[in-house]
């Protein structure tokens, strides 16, 4: 009886760790957030474990079921379409569950976004805030003002389609002349960090379309 949180590659196949791929094939099962992402990884890396779709839209009405499962004495393991469960993805619901209910959990150590790109943009990363997905209504303004007067270096990831009114949003509250960087595409062919002022960013990815999940690096405020 146990649940692990195995992290997945976010993009170069050959991230994934050596104990990853070994409970991936120990455990009894595997909760995936698109069971088609990771039938793809599970593949290349000739595991037959089976899996069950576990995302966002069900993570609330499979809890008591797959919490049972691991009661009468299965082992899971729990995989995002890439990166570390809860980090923007799912995972946190069922981590309190089965804490509430005594059923051992284990995170193994390995990919996610927010590190290779806070300590590659030059910015400060003693002191750092993840902010992950700013609201996208419903509280967007209060938040980005609150964030303007932060002084922690600050990590937020975005979308190819809203980047840029993000950057020019962020702009707006932090002022044009405040440092950024940004990651795109880590890990892959395409892998790119531009740094600069946000002025300069609204800039390049208005004359460059914007592809690929985006990592976001604010420094603070002086």
């Amino acid at each position: 009886m146990k649940l692990y949180l195995v992290p997945t590659p976010i993009g170069n196949l050959e991230d994934i760790t050596l104990r990853a791929l070994r409970v991936l094939k120990e455990v009894d099962g595997i909760l995936a957030e698109d069971t088609r992402v990771t039938g793809k990884l599970l593949k290349h890396f000739e595991v037959s474990t089976p899996m069950s779709p576990f995302h966002q839209n069900n993570e609330h009405s499979k809890l008591e079921y797959v919490c049972g499962q691991m009661e009468a004495g299965k082992t899971l393991a729990l995989v995002t379409d890439a990166g570390t469960p809860g980090i923007s993805d799912p995972g946190f619901l069922l981590v309190r569950e089965c804490i509430r209910k005594n059923i051992p959990v284990e995170c193994l150590p390995g990919a996610t976004a927010f590190v290779p790109a806070l300590v590659n943009s030059g910015l400060p990363s003693d002191r750092f805030l993840f902010e992950g997905f700013l609201p996208h209504k419903k509280g967007r303004q209060t938040r980005l003002k609150e964030l303007a007067l932060e002084e922690k270096t600050i990590i937020l990831y975005e979308s190819p389609h809203r980047i840029i009114k993000t950057l020019k949003e962020l702009a707006e509250y932090f002022g044009g002349e405040r440092q950024a960087s940004i990651s795109r595409e880590l890990s892959k062919l395409f892998e790119e960090t531009v740094r600069g002022t946000l002025s300069d960013l609204v800039e390049h990815f208005t004359k460059y379309e914007p592809r690929g999940e985006f990592v976001l690096i604010l420094a603070g405020a002086n």
